[in-house]
């Protein structure tokens, strides 16, 4: 059996978010850094900001649940790679 940990972080809110920002000028470009692993901001890969927005969740009917649609009451937000020459991927 593989060992496994509770992962518990701290999820911001957008009081939080709009604080982290008060500063910064309109034209700061926004960049997010994504864990290696679980907690471990060491290893990061950074990515810019592109988009957000609410996302609509779809669950196809089932025998015993009708189909639904459901807009989640958070912003999800989407970042893609930094702007850099890539190899292209077959």
């Amino acid at each position: 059996m593989t060992d496994s940990f509770e992962h518990t972080p701290q999820i911001w809110n957008a009081a939080q978010l709009r604080d982290a920002l008060k500063d910064l000028p309109d034209d700061a470009p926004i960049h997010v850094g994504v864990a290696s692993d679980p907690g471990d901001f060491d290893g990061y890969r950074g990515f810019v900001l592109v988009d957000a927005h609410q996302v609509e969740n779809w669950w196809p009917a089932t025998s015993s649940a009708p189909e639904r649609t459901e807009t989640e009451k958070a912003l999800t937000l989407f970042a893609d790679w930094e702007p850099d020459r890539y190899d292209r991927l077959d």
